[in-house]
């Protein structure tokens, strides 16, 4: 009798261990396809920057400053580890680079031009989207994780805290290649 009851108790915690392990790996999936997300998105801000500075470029030649700030700063937010550092100096040169269209009236006017600020502002919208529903999937996770009886083997089963302000490396993706952008 008491062998029965001792198979049952194991074979019920080995039950409990399962689903939460399932539990946990779905959880962190979400998470990393939230990554996956932002990637995506970063990926299609950084390529749509040498498209806009060769229309503007077009229009206002003169401007070769704040080209020359807005290359530099996606090449920057396109290499290495992207931080938020970088990346909000790449918004700054972009709204430097916007602002042109003010004073170019020809640029402004420029369906080409329309249709890149439109795309941009379309990708940021997406880009803030995304790094709302990272958020939320690495809050569920870390909640998984740390209630429960989830608590007692999530350590143990590999799964480790997410960080909602670390980007991941596999946010880099291609962005770190950056495309050639002559003047």
């Amino acid at each position: 009798m008491e062998l029965i009851i001792a198979i049952v108790v194991i074979v019920l915690l080995l039950f409990v261990l399962v689903g939460i392990y399932n539990r946990l790996v779905a959880l962190r999936q979400n998470v990393n396809q939230g990554v996956a997300d932002i990637d995506a998105q970063l990926r299609q801000r950084h390529d749509l920057i040498p498209n806009l500075v060769n229309t503007v470029k077009g229009y206002a030649g003169h401007e070769q400053e704040t080209l020359e700030q807005v290359i530099l700063a996606r090449n920057t937010a396109a290499q290495g580890t992207i931080n938020s550092q970088d990346e909000a100096q790449l918004r700054v040169a972009l709204d430097r680079l916007l602002a042109l269209g003010e004073a170019y009236p020809d640029l402004k006017a420029s369906t080409n031009f329309q249709q890149l600020q439109h795309e941009l502002s379309d990708v940021e919208d997406k880009l803030a989207a995304a790094r709302r529903a990272l958020n939320a999937a690495v809050s569920r996770y870390n909640t998984g994780r740390e209630t429960f009886p989830a608590v007692l083997f999530a350590g143990s089963l590999g799964f480790q805290e997410a960080d909602f302000h670390r980007l991941d490396d596999s946010e880099k993706g291609v962005v770190d290649q950056a495309p050639e952008v002559q003047f």
